[in-house]
């Protein structure tokens, strides 16, 4: 058995890890910035739409002239939906358990950044803080737009992206 591993074709460095967008193996470079400026946007709100018998369900964000609706899932939609609306459930929805451990850990999340789009898909950014240190975590936009709602932090999209939302 152990024959069988010899001379596999295991990538050479494990310790980190596989690439998080798709086109970093493709032979394509990442130019950050290159969507443009980050804008302030609002949450107007999340909405269902029908098409066909199928429901579709996104999150419309606006900087007050353009808007942008991103396409989410419905436990993404009630996750974003209940903090904008008040409502709080009886047991802690996984986006709360997230909160209370950030808070414990004496973490916030300071704001949350779209600024990447891909084959139709937005890819976002977590900022959390603690004193002085910055960290960023990768998330769908989704997540990182619930985290938000629960940390009232600032939502910004990239100018580039805001305009896609206009064509």
């Amino acid at each position: 058995m152990p024959e069988e591993f010899e001379g596999s074709d295991e990538p050479e460095n494990l310790d980190e890890p596989p690439a998080f967008f798709p086109y970093e193996t493709a032979g394509h470079e990442r130019v950050p910035g290159a969507l443009g400026e980050l804008v302030e946007v609002q949450i107007e709100g999340v909405f269902a739409a029908e098409n066909q018998g199928s429901i579709s369900r996104f999150v419309l964000v606006t900087d007050g002239e353009r808007r942008l609706p991103i396409m989410i899932g419905p436990y993404e939609a009630t996750a974003i939906s209940l903090p904008l609306e008040g409502t709080r459930p009886d047991r802690p929805m996984t986006h709360d358990l997230i909160r209370n451990i950030l808070e414990r850990l004496d973490l916030f999340v300071e704001r949350v950044v779209i600024d990447d789009l891909w084959n139709t898909i937005y890819y976002a950014k977590v900022y959390l803080r603690r004193g002085e240190e910055e960290i960023e975590i990768d998330a769908r936009p989704s997540d990182a737009i619930a985290l938000a709602v629960r940390f009232d932090a600032p939502v910004f999209v990239s100018d580039g992206i805001l305009e896609t939302g206009m064509e």
